[in-house]
């Protein structure tokens, strides 16, 4: 990114989505980033060093995550622990960064990762059926 790029504000329904907190600091270092994500530093230094984040440098060359930074973060973490990969995060970004242009193809992209997440979520569904009667079945009780 250039000095002279202007970024588009993060929309303020994705920034509740990703529930960061109202009181974040305008910079972060990178200890306070992990702490704050619960990734470690060797794992944001990695999403930078292969391009899924921008993490500007303060006049010490230490890195320096912003709001928007975190909101990447967040965002890239939800996507990882919902199970889409790495390869496709980082296509997902390129084409963010290709223009509105590829907006259909994000779409269709969301939307087969969502069909997967149902998936997932049915499964679960099963599974914690069986195992509220199997503990029914041992004589205890299923507490939501």
């Amino acid at each position: 990114m250039t000095a002279t790029e202007v970024l588009e504000p993060i929309d303020r329904d994705l920034l509740c989505l990703l529930e960061l907190p109202d009181d974040l600091p305008e910079q972060l270092s990178i200890a306070e980033a992990s702490e704050l994500t619960g990734l470690t530093a060797h794992t944001l230094r990695y999403y930078e060093r292969i391009g899924l984040l921008d993490v500007r440098r303060d006049a010490a060359g230490y890195r320096s995550y912003d709001e928007r930074a975190m909101a990447r973060i967040v965002f890239i973490s939800r996507l990882r622990a919902s199970g889409m990969s790495i390869g496709t995060i980082s296509h997902y970004l390129e084409l963010v960064h290709e223009g509105e242009h590829t907006a259909p193809q994000r779409l269709a992209l969301m939307q087969e990762h969502r069909e997967r997440i149902q998936r997932q979520l049915r499964d679960l569904q099963l599974a914690l059926a069986v195992t509220d009667y199997k503990i029914t079945v041992y004589g205890g009780t299923a507490v939501p």
